[in-house]
């Protein structure tokens, strides 16, 4: 997984980078409920087979997603450095700003986990 970009802290976002941030996530938890909805919808019982996927394969399919946007935005910032006319510099700037936003919200998520994890280990039983 390649995770070059530097991650920004949520003061020095821009109110257009914090509702971009926004639509991703909400994006993405469209995206793990309408795959939840699906095997539901075409799953047998619910009581005879166990649900398909779950949380962590949509957790590993975000973060493919996320690697892929960074590879894009890398090959096409390679492609506009040597010259290639056949890549814009516009597309190339689109590219990385949604691999960054991407990079954003997965840290976001895992910040939020280990904050859960965090508290849920130091509950008192």
């Amino acid at each position: 997984m390649d995770l070059r970009l530097l991650p920004m802290t949520t003061a020095s976002m821009s109110p257009a980078q914090a509702a971009a941030l926004r639509a991703a996530q909400k994006a993405l938890a469209a995206k793990a409920a309408a795959g939840a909805a699906t095997t539901t919808a075409t799953a047998a019982p619910a009581a005879a087979t166990p649900p398909v996927g779950g949380f962590g394969d949509a957790l590993r399919t975000a973060l493919q997603d996320v690697s892929a946007a960074q590879n894009r935005a890398s090959a096409l910032q390679t492609q506009v450095q040597m010259g290639n006319r056949n890549v814009s510099l516009e597309e190339t700037m689109v590219a990385m700003q949604k691999a960054q936003i991407g990079f954003q919200a997965a840290l976001h998520v895992r910040n939020r986990m280990m904050q859960a994890y965090t508290d849920v280990m130091n509950m008192q039983v």
